[in-house]
Formats: C-alpha cells, structure tokens, sequence
C-alpha cells in the first residue's frame, strides 16, 4: 500500500490526484463504482444533458426507428479500468436494486472489466499482483485507487462526549464498511423520531 502508483478515492474525488491510463479499483462497493465511473466518463455529461443520455443508450426520440431505439454511440472511455472484490459474489450485489443494474450496465459499456473472488498479492512497478480462480495475474496498471477498509469517523463524536454531550452515532460514523445510505436515512430518521 505504500507504493507510489497507490492512492485512495479520497485523493481522486477530492484532491484531485493523477490517475494513469490503466487503473486497478479495489473495492466495489458503492464507492468503488462512483469512483470507475468517475474515471471512465469521456466528459460528455449525459446525466445534465438529454440528447446526450439518449444518443448514449440509443434512445430515438424522433421514433424513425422501430421500437424507438437506434444504435447507441459512445465515445471511448479516457481510461482501461479493473474494478476488484475479495467477495465471491457478483459484482455490485450489494447495490441498490433498483440502480444497480443500471451502474453495472454502463461500467460494462464503457468496458471496466468487474471481477470477483480476488486476492491481493502485492503491488509494485509492475502492476497489481493478484490471484482469481488460483491463478496468479499481473495487472500491469498505472495507479491503483483503494476503495476498501474504510473506517469510521468517530472524532467529532468522541469529542462531544468527552465534554459532557449527548451524542450518537449512524450511518458510516456507526459502521464504515460497505456505506449503506439507506441505512444511514433509517437511522438518522428513527435517531430523529426517537428524539
């Protein structure tokens, strides 16, 4: 974790890291999914724009084509992304599940290859060491974007019980693995209610 070519999606999203060419993302929670959008968006903004959105998912508004669909175009992602996860299961299983499809879908059209079952070996100047199905890979990547072990935040709270305040804990102050915003809303709104 110490090697140069690792960085975590804090230093992406927020600060604004490099990332190269070729990307490892290791995590695929909702986290590691934003972030391999992230880096794969060519820049054309479809979620702002509609003509966009519909040229991209072959969407024809005009309906000269049958079905109203038309073949989609999409300009080439700026990136080769991996997204990994130790999990033997699917790939964003643990999305939502009326979203989910959706995001595993343009991962797939933007050409982020998702793969489950892996083990991290080592990283060095050759890539991701990893190994899937027993076999042991190299994955020659520039920059390898953590999005796994987070843990909770617990400063603030620690600091207003310390004073004598009345404090509690939801969300990914509570449990930092696996950030469940649905889990955060129902705590924060029975925290709330209770109050």
């Amino acid at each position: 974790m110490d090697h140069p070519s690792v960085v975590s999606y804090l230093d992406v999203l927020r600060d604004g890291a490099p990332v190269g060419e070729r990307v490892a993302v290791i995590g695929a929670g909702g986290i590691g999914f934003d972030v391999a959008e992230f880096l794969t968006d060519g820049g054309e903004g479809a979620s702002q724009d509609p003509e966009t959105y519909f040229r991209q998912w072959g969407v024809d508004t005009s309906y000269e084509n049958r079905g109203g669909l038309r073949t989609p175009e999409r300009t080439a992602p700026p990136r080769q992304v991996h997204l990994l996860q130790r999990k033997e299961t699917k790939v964003g299983a643990g999305l939502g599940k009326t979203t989910g499809w959706i995001h595993r879908t343009e991962l797939k059209h933007r050409g982020v290859a998702m793969v489950a079952g892996v083990t991290y070996d080592r990283i060095d100047d050759e890539g991701l060491h990893v190994t899937i199905g027993g076999e042991s890979r190299v994955l020659p990547v520039d920059t390898v974007v953590l999005c796994a072990g987070q843990e909770p935040r617990r400063d603030l709270y620690e600091e207003l019980v310390a004073a004598g305040r009345t404090a509690h804990l939801i969300g990914g102050a509570d449990v930092a693995a696996e950030l469940d915003a649905k889990r955060a809303i129902d705590q924060g709104t029975r925290l709330a209610a209770a109050l």
